[in-house]
């Protein structure tokens, strides 16, 4: 299995951003492997919706007010995309955290995606608090950077 984390402030309240992230038709914005993310079904978002990523089907497998979880699935592996989420002073500190197990003969690749892998959170890392401001376009008045 793959593993990669990052942390991140974001200068939103935690409501706004849980439901940015929930609708995963976002990960458009900040995913940098998603080509195309189309949500499958109608009606609102709870655990089950499901969205076509690509090749992959993802799956809202947990939907809490601070955590979400989202999970896809092909022949090659598993994604599992884990969001914790706390609000603190108005902002919200986002843990992201991918894990990628591999199935059959592509764990044999394990070790070598290791630093792709590392790449693709860094990525994260700078386009989700992007998006999320795009998206909120809610201005920060409380001073100080993201951290």
């Amino acid at each position: 299995m793959t593993e990669v984390e990052r942390v991140m402030t974001l200068d939103h309240p935690l409501r706004d951003v849980v439901g940015f992230l929930a609708d995963f038709s976002n990960a458009e914005l900040w995913d940098p492997g998603t080509i195309t993310c189309d949500r499958i079904g109608t009606g609102g978002l709870s655990v089950g919706a499901e969205w076509h990523n690509v090749s992959e089907f993802y799956r809202l497998a947990r939907f809490d007010a601070d955590h979400l979880t989202f999970v896809g699935r092909n022949k090659t592996a598993t994604s599992t995309d884990d969001m914790r989420l706390e609000e603190r002073d108005g902002r919200t500190r986002l843990t992201y955290q991918a894990r990628v197990q591999f199935n059959g003969l592509a764990r044999l690749a394990t070790p070598l995606l290791k630093r792709e892998f590392d790449r693709l959170g860094d990525e994260v890392l700078e386009r989700l608090p992007q998006a999320v401001d795009r998206h909120l376009l809610v201005p920060f008045s409380g001073g100080g950077h993201p951290q």
